[in-house]
């Protein structure tokens, strides 16, 4: 699918890395261009926002019209997968699984079947299109495997994705130990088992001199341990999703599987700790989590459901919300949704710059809706924003300079 004829957005607030200006955006041959001209096709944007495509950094699944909704143009597919993307061909088979309207670009499993013992052969899955190393759901509890992968992510230029929370310690905790755990008498584990298998990962990624991204960081003691690693120079980037900016966990309250989630939902003093690092720089990315559950794995008692949400409709919403509170600016939004994690992965896009492919979103930051899980374009609406009203919804899509019927 290759861009037909020039595409021109005239009257539109543009974001860009810089700032918001007003003034066309062009594309040509799939990419943006800063050339002028009068040529092809022009789309009246009426003051809206003119942003680049989000890119997801750490799906469980894809489903493209949900992607599409909330104006995802790619998506880092996880390797928990059945069977798991441990072997080139599942890496090339997904690659070109989202093609031509949507990219998916695999991260490929740190071990042979996320078992956390033998490490996989990640130059073959690089050449079949993996954009990454991930842990997966779990952490790596042997250091030696995961110095030995660090050290091949090395030597490959290749980020590593972690999961970080201490095995030994989580079990089958299904809550942060607290007050409400206790309350409810559900299976907890204490919230420092982040910080330890964080304090272990950058002890080992700083020993192989390897990238590494810790996909959710969720407590004040993580995120500390990100600040004074990245104060010391060393090369590490760190994510978090809207439910651990939004909810706490008092959301558990009535047992509601929604928000079963891994990790699970921290103290409100962790929350405002999140938002705090989104907003100092701490947080580079904020992705959506996308892992939709339906029934078999949510219709039931909170410590037997399976942890998840569905996340990519409303990812773009909830980040949109700490733009309306004053926390961050619309270019420090897009640079978590979209230019950051396409850093991480390597690839050309995420920004509005000549050169940059020409995935790009028409936002409607003010339009009001209601997140209604029944009604969601995902396979399973297991969202624990059910009845939330919000704002800011896409109104256009182009991938490549490709219009995409929402």
């Amino acid at each position: 699918m290759k861009q037909a004829a020039s595409i021109t957005i005239a009257n539109g607030r543009i974001v860009t890395t810089e700032g918001v200006r007003e003034g066309p955006l062009r594309m040509d041959e799939g990419i943006i261009t800063d050339a002028e001209g009068d040529s092809g096709e022009t789309i009246d944007a009426r003051g809206k926002l003119v942003v680049p495509g989000i890119v997801d950094l750490g799906v469980f699944a894809i489903d493209k019209p949900a992607f599409h909704f909330g104006g995802i143009t790619r998506a880092a597919l996880m390797p928990d997968q059945s069977p798991p993307l441990d072997l080139p061909s599942r890496v090339s088979y997904i690659s070109k699984s989202g093609k031509p309207d949507f990219w998916v670009h695999p991260l490929a499993a740190a071990t042979r079947g996320l078992e956390g013992r033998e490490i996989a052969e990640f130059a073959l899955m690089r050449e079949a299109g993996a954009k990454g190393i991930a842990t997966g759901r779990k952490w790596i509890s042997d250091s030696g495997t995961m110095l030995r992968l660090l050290q091949y992510a090395a030597m490959l230029e290749m980020p590593v994705i972690a999961h970080a929370e201490d095995s030994a310690l989580v079990g089958e905790a299904v809550a942060t130990a607290g007050e409400y755990a206790t309350r409810r008498g559900l299976p907890s584990a204490p919230a420092q088992a982040e910080a330890i298998a964080i304090a272990r990962d950058l002890a080992l990624a700083d020993m192989a001199g390897a990238h590494v991204h810790f996909r959710q960081v969720t407590t004040r003691a993580g995120l500390a341990m990100i600040r004074t690693a990245k104060a010391a120079g060393q090369s590490v980037t760190a994510g978090v999703t809207p439910a651990h900016f939004m909810l706490s966990d008092l959301a558990t309250a009535e047992f509601r599987t929604f928000a079963r989630l891994s990790p699970p939902l921290r103290s409100e003093d962790d929350r405002q700790a999140v938002r705090e690092a989104i907003a100092d720089g701490t947080i580079d990315v904020i992705a959506s989590g996308h892992d939709p559950r339906g029934p078999e794995d949510k219709r039931l008692p909170f410590s037997d459901a399976e942890p998840g949400m569905a996340g990519a409709e409303t990812l773009l919403a909830m980040v949109l919300s700490l733009v309306r509170d004053g926390l961050i600016d619309l270019p420090r939004a897009f640079d978590l949704l979209a230019l950051n994690p396409a850093r991480v992965l390597g690839v050309n896009a995420g920004a509005l710059k000549a050169g940059f492919e020409a995935d790009v979103a028409l936002v409607d930051p003010e339009k009001p809706w209601i997140i209604q899980s029944a009604k969601m374009a995902a396979t399973a609406g297991n969202t624990p924003f059910d009845g939330q009203p919000t704002q800011g919804r896409v109104l256009a899509l182009w991938k490549g300079g490709v219009a995409i019927e929402l």
